[in-house]
């Protein structure tokens, strides 16, 4: 029999405070116990946006456990071995990564940051809840990919082309 894999994803923001961290969430609640998300951030903040956990919340997905990070804390001993980092702001993917262990797929899923919406309550809240919407559809078709029949280029290719939509 064989044995069941999880395939580890990290999701990474500049601040890690908002679109990393609801990406996170999400495919830890959709992936079905064959995924574990992680997030960080190149500079985080250190807190997780306010906003970011009421979406969620309202949305009925698990915070429990969120914090904002550093995306080195994935370099050292003992991290989890990363499958896919996903890069999700423009700021993040232009960025040297650092070395992370093992061998991983990386993609760009270029998304607005709901933190940056200035106005009314009404606007970051829809911001937050746009950005949450974009990150199930992409995670949707991540979760759907046929991981075990592709090899990593033509996987590398999937994964962009869902960052493109």
């Amino acid at each position: 029999m064989r044995k069941k894999t999880i395939m580890n994803v990290l999701f990474v923001c500049t601040g890690n405070s908002a679109r990393s961290i609801m990406a996170e969430a999400l495919l830890n609640a959709m992936g079905a116990g064959r995924f574990k998300a992680y997030s960080a951030g190149s500079h985080p903040r250190g807190r997780i946006h306010p906003a970011a956990l009421e979406t969620l919340a309202r949305n009925r997905i698990d915070t429990m456990g969120l914090r904002s990070k550093d995306w080195t804390e994935f370099t050292r001993r003992g991290a989890p071995r990363m499958d896919f980092v996903i890069t999700l702001c423009d700021a993040a993917a232009g960025e040297p990564c650092p070395a992370f262990p093992g061998r991983f797929v990386r993609a760009h899923w270029g998304l607005p940051d709901p933190a940056a919406v200035e106005g009314s309550e009404q606007a970051e809240q829809r911001a937050f809840l746009d950005a949450l919407s974009i990150l199930r559809r992409r995670i949707q078709r991540f979760t759907g990919l046929p991981f075990g029949s592709v090899d990593p280029m033509a996987l590398e290719a999937q994964l962009a082309e869902i960052g493109e939509s």
